[in-house]
């Protein structure tokens, strides 16, 4: 017999399916929203293109700040040699968009699939380019005296504009093992021959030359040395020993001859009795040991102290004069492929860089030592102005001129001003060497 009370009990049994059918309609439906949402994110997931091509790119120097600003932040970073004049590619994020537009930099969001269709494209063998990826964010170290100086550094004022860190340090810190704790050293215009930059003649009377010399005396002193000459061959022995341990060194201008010069002088006298209070060593010519030098070789001192110049390496006084509108010199063409590493220090969106003078202003190439490369030359006057090595471990490049963008810049001028030159060929090759440490090395072929 059918009674109501079983209808009550079958209907609510029927709800209860209802209700269970509602659930598992209203789960699928989730299911299937959620699963559309990461489907559609992840087929419009993007990376950001940072283009370093002259078209393009609208401040080429804080680009590479960008790039260490994603390094820092752990953004996965590649490096795209030879592609549009060495671009970037950043995984994106909201953060570096914003950076982006605050600092002025160019940049274009693109697909993974464009993304991956660019790194296909780059890894043609066809292709004269490559993809590096850049790991982590180098600790910069710059060697600088304290105090203002009546000249500038080009690094330094790379760096700062490209709003990328570092620390300054100087002798006391070099010698105390504090390189160890960088990545990258950049080597301030010094004199590490003990002869003050050999302003003898210019400046003797004027009162920062007096006073650097009794700073510099003073501070060889507290660190134990009789001579500055002794105290700085110690810190450029360090230094040298900082290289070969596996360190990156960049320098420029009157660093790099000096510092060579120091080394394969090995404690011989050089300096005369205005530097350093007793006249030079008879024969030092002859007592130089070139095996000690980094880049330099079969090199000849100049001797008087009236002369603004440390040897025959520089090739200011050899150079054809040329009107500085058709001083330009070349960057050489490298294998992305085979010879990764001179090919990233060569970046630039333009194969002719503007020439500039300084101190040491470019390198004579009878001087410069075997398996040593030559990355940037002007033909025009047979010299060599950008070149490149290893030693043991490490690395170092040299730079000549003291200014990119300052084609004689002369001691007590002003500095020059970078955001009226964003777009630099000159301050390129600077910064290219900044990020250097940053990639994963591969093998040169040769």
């Amino acid at each position: 017999m059918f009674h109501f009370n079983d209808l009550k009990l079958k209907n609510i049994s029927n709800t209860g399916h209802l209700k269970n059918f509602i659930k598992s309609k209203v789960l699928q439906t989730t299911l299937l929203f959620l699963y559309l949402l990461v489907t559609s994110f992840t087929a419009n997931a993007s990376k950001v293109l940072i283009p370093m091509d002259a078209s393009t790119q609208n401040d080429h120097l804080k680009a590479y700040g960008l790039v260490y600003f994603s390094l820092q932040k752990n953004f996965k970073v590649n490096w795209l040699l030879n592609y549009r004049g060495g671009s970037f590619l950043v995984s994106d994020h909201p953060d570096l968009r914003k950076e982006c537009q605050i600092r002025g930099v160019s940049f274009e969001i693109i697909s993974d699939q464009e993304a991956e269709s660019i790194l296909q494209e780059i890894s043609s063998p066809s292709q004269n380019m490559e993809s590096v990826p850049l790991e982590k964010a180098p600790k910069i170290a710059v060697y600088s005296p304290q105090g203002n100086k009546p000249w500038d550094d080009a690094v330094t004022m790379a760096l700062s504009y490209a709003e990328i860190p570092y620390t300054t340090i100087y002798d006391r810190e070099v010698l105390a093992d504090g390189l160890l704790l960088y990545d990258w050293l950049h080597l301030h215009h010094e004199d590490f021959t003990g002869q003050y930059g050999k302003f003898y003649r210019s400046f003797k009377t004027t009162p920062w030359y007096i006073e650097d010399k009794k700073e510099a005396e003073r501070l060889a002193k507290e660190l134990g040395y009789e001579k500055v000459s002794e105290e700085k061959l110690a810190v450029a022995r360090r230094i040298s020993e900082y290289v070969k341990g596996g360190g990156f060194m960049f320098a420029m201008c009157s660093a790099t001859d000096s510092f060579d010069i120091a080394l394969a002088a090995n404690g011989v006298d050089i300096a005369e009795a205005m530097f350093d209070g007793d006249p030079s060593e008879p024969a030092y010519q002859s007592k130089l040991d070139y095996d000690l030098s980094f880049a330099f070789t079969d090199f000849i001192l100049e001797r008087s102290p009236l002369v603004y110049e440390f040897s025959n390496i520089d090739m200011t006084s050899k150079r054809q004069m040329i009107e500085k509108e058709s001083d330009y010199f070349t960057l050489m063409d490298y294998s992305a492929k085979w010879d990764v590493v001179p090919t990233m220090l060569t970046q630039n969106h333009t194969r002719l860089v503007k020439g500039f003078m300084g101190q040491t202003t470019s390198y004579d190439p009878e001087t410069i030592k075997p398996g040593v490369l030559i990355m940037g030359e002007s033909k025009l006057n047979g010299e060599a102005r950008y070149i490149h090595g290893v030693k043991g471990k490490g690395f170092f490049t040299f730079y000549g001129g003291h200014d990119p963008e300052d084609y004689q810049h002369r001691v007590g001028d002003p500095k020059t001003e970078l955001q009226l030159h964003a777009n630099s060929a000159g301050y390129r090759l600077i910064l290219n060497n900044v990020l250097f440490p940053a990639a994963k090395k591969k093998e040169q072929k040769t």
